[in-house]
């Protein structure tokens, strides 16, 4: 089936062609993205390995205009030599939708009630729902409206994991009345890294106990046991867990109170600091990028790093405890796949584990499926590129299979 993936993130959109299927692996036939939201924006699509066709600046609001735009431009013959002559031409559109709450543990076609349902859970996940709600919204108002539209839930790989996993120690009936408990997301990604790590060992996905990690501007760890997640690091919002880029990840709930009373303002102001002015780029007081930060050799910069590779390195050894060991730890995402320096330091002191990094093997590894640890390691690190894409392509053909 010919899909177009809407991978939309807080303040970019990326869009895929796939031909996908059911039960394995599709094939990207183009690709591009929309980035930023904004006077600066700009719209890029090439065919895989090829330069863009596409490139250039599209002023959009939100990434629901750039979507239309998108969409127009499919009907204009942009894309036909990916196959797309028109939308007609399309069996589906995916739409990535952040948080699922507990209404939406698997793919679900969009309508109004959907829609709507996606749009009740913006307060926890202020910078993702309403983009996805704004993209669905477009393809329902253009010539697409003909096409079924699967919204996929980056929760709900999540859903499996067990009550003392998700449950906050608060109030039993204040947190069932309010729907508080860790939900975890980036499950697209971590469900990808699981399947492929079994094709690639050759094993089962019920043999598979790993940590996974997405590592880019938003990551997350996720202990997956017997093909499972059984905990990860993200909780009731993507800002709780690891260290990221501008998100402060685990903190003193008490700092909220407290620089709301110090700062004198609110509680969505210091949320904003949280989640935009915290992390690497708090720390550093530089940049949220990895890629620039390595390159510095100020005092901050290095802290920054380091506190991001320690807080990494200490849910690894926290999820290899509580899942009884594991087989290996996955690096996937922007930094994990691509920065070397950030996977060397996550992986200091991880020899107890049995963890053996080769740092020729780590060096050379960039963008591509690799071991980087010696063969006679008891616990191995891979980098395996995410294809959040290609598994929502998959996820997406699958749940249309069961209905049609």
């Amino acid at each position: 089936m010919k899909v177009l993936v809407f991978n939309p993130g807080s303040n970019s959109l990326k869009f895929q062609f796939i031909d996908a299927f059911p039960d394995a692996w599709g094939r990207k036939n183009a690709l591009g993205t929309l980035e930023p939201i904004g006077k600066d924006a700009r719209l890029t699509a090439s065919l895989p390995g090829s330069a863009p066709f596409i490139d250039e600046n599209l002023p959009i609001d939100n990434l629901g205009a750039g979507a239309a735009n998108l969409l127009s431009k499919i009907d204009g013959g942009l894309f036909q030599d990916a196959g797309i002559r028109r939308i007609a031409d399309l069996d589906l559109i995916v739409c990535r939708v952040v948080h699922g709450g507990t209404r939406f543990r698997e793919p679900v076609q969009a309508d109004q009630s959907v829609v709507e349902g996606i749009a009740a859970l913006d307060d926890l996940a202020p910078l993702h729902n309403a983009q996805s709600v704004a993209i669905i919204r477009s393809c329902f108002e253009t010539a697409a409206r003909s096409l079924p539209i699967i919204a996929v839930f980056d929760s709900a790989f999540h859903s499996t994991l067990p009550e003392v996993a998700y449950r906050y120690a608060i109030d039993y009936e204040l947190a069932g009345r309010h729907g508080i408990r860790r939900y975890g997301f980036h499950g697209i990604s971590h469900k990808y890294l699981m399947l492929r790590y079994a094709e690639l060992q050759g094993i089962s996905r019920d043999d598979v106990d790993i940590v996974t990690l997405h590592l880019e501007g938003g990551s997350s760890a996720a202990a997956i046991k017997n093909g499972q997640s059984v905990d990860t690091s993200m909780g009731l919002t993507p800002l709780e867990g690891l260290m990221m880029a501008t998100r402060c990840g685990d903190l003193d709930p008490a700092i909220v109170g407290f620089l709301s009373r110090k700062e004198q303002v609110d509680v969505a102001t210091v949320e904003e600091l949280l989640n935009k002015k915290s992390g690497l780029l708090g720390v550093s007081g530089y940049s949220p990028d990895t890629r620039i930060l390595v390159q510095r050799s100020d005092q901050r910069s290095q802290l920054a790093l380091d506190m991001f590779a320690y807080r990494v390195r200490k849910y690894i050894g926290a999820y290899i405890a509580a899942m009884g060991g594991a087989r290996a730890v996955v690096f996937a995402g922007g930094i994990g796949e691509n920065t070397p320096d950030v996977r060397r330091r996550i992986c200091t002191n991880l020899g107890s584990f049995g963890l053996d990094l080769d740092d020729a093997r780590n060096m050379e590894i960039l963008d591509r499926e690799g071991c980087i640890t010696r063969s006679s390691s008891r616990l191995h690190a891979w980098v395996i590129p995410t294809e959040e894409g290609l598994m929502m392509a998959r996820e997406a053909v699958a749940w249309r299979s069961r209905h049609i």
